[in-house]
């Protein structure tokens, strides 16, 4: 198993919080990770995105142009990224964000309202969750039960009580992506 994905969006919307947590994950399942965060100056708002490799194999090097999975949380990043998919790859993108849906045929395209579910969810802040839900969904990385452990260490303790709002949220975001016609905004 050797899966390069790259998450992007905005500052603010858990981008390098979901990196950290796959890489965490991966080595509780004792696999190789690589995590290279990439973010501008702004505190909120500005764009972040963050390259992830997790593998069975040592990791060359963590600079990666094509990359397996694209994660798009808003417009500039699919504009970006949505090139960047390896022919046959996946693109998961938010679709209550996305004005503009990616237009390749070679590639697994998965829209995910996940801006919408986290309202539903009444946690705007787990939206970040449910899209990892549905990465681990097309792409199964690593196990849910380890992405739980993994937050206990990501998360600051005093945050630990949203763990299991944090698990409905994956659950969401699995079933979203593994239904036949995925729901867009």
């Amino acid at each position: 198993m050797h899966e390069e994905v790259i998450f992007a969006g905005f500052g603010g919307q858990g981008v390098l919080s979901m990196g950290q947590v796959l890489c965490y994950s991966g080595m509780i399942e004792e696999r190789e990770v690589c995590w290279m965060p990439s973010y501008g100056p702004e505190m909120r708002g500005g764009t972040a995105n963050c390259i992830v490799t997790v593998s069975d194999k040592e990791i060359s090097s963590p600079i990666i142009g094509r990359f397996d999975t694209v994660v798009a949380l808003n417009q500039p990043s699919l504009d970006k990224f949505e090139g960047a998919v390896k022919p046959g790859g996946t693109l998961i993108y938010d679709s209550t964000n996305i004005i503009d849906p990616p237009k390749r045929t070679d590639i697994d395209i998965v829209p995910i309202p996940a801006s919408e579910e986290a309202v539903k969810l009444k946690n705007t802040k787990i939206m970040n969750m449910i899209v990892l839900g549905a990465f681990l969904a097309k792409k199964e990385t690593v196990q849910v039960d380890t992405v739980l452990k993994a937050l206990k260490t990501v998360l600051p303790e005093r945050h630990h009580h949203l763990i299991p709002l944090n698990e409905t949220a994956l659950k969401r975001g699995k079933e979203l992506a593994l239904s036949p016609e995925p729901a867009t905004a």
